[in-house]
């Protein structure tokens, strides 16, 4: 199964100007906790609600403070005709529980999660991989550079 048959296309786009309290809220009333970054929807990066807390609350950031200031760096992405297990796999791998999806001119088309592969395709892959992410430590602690 290709990930663009079970990735989420309702994706709302952070931008790297706007402040990190607008985005808090914005991710409050969605119920969600990762946003991709960019611009004409090419990634920059990604915000999560946990760079939020611990990149700028912690830090004693002002809410005013920007994405760009907060967000992690290091994209990691997938693209929409990859195969979903492969995917699965490699979130295990690098930790991550979900990844902005783009096509092959690199423009953001989606997010896939493991809920969605645990849900849609296969909840044994979803758990070995999420067995992955639980690891401590990885490239995507926070307390390595962003």
């Amino acid at each position: 199964m290709k990930v663009a048959e079970i990735m989420s296309r309702d994706v709302c786009l952070a931008r790297p100007d706007q402040p990190i309290n607008e985005i808090a809220k914005m991710m409050a009333d969605r119920d969600i906790g990762f946003m991709p970054v960019g611009d004409d929807n090419r990634l920059l990066g990604m915000i999560t609600d946990r760079d939020i807390v611990i990149r700028a609350v912690a830090r004693g950031l002002d809410g005013s403070d920007t994405v760009r200031d907060v967000m992690t760096k290091d994209i990691k992405y997938c693209f929409e005709d990859n195969e979903i297990e492969d995917v699965v796999h490699n979130m295990g791998n690098i930790q991550v529980r979900r990844l902005p999806v783009v096509d092959r001119d690199k423009r953001l088309v989606g997010v896939v999660s493991l809920a969605d592969a645990a849900l849609k395709e296969d909840p044994e892959a979803a758990g070995v991989a999420l067995n992955g992410i639980v690891e401590p430590g990885g490239q995507h602690s926070q307390s390595a550079t962003h």
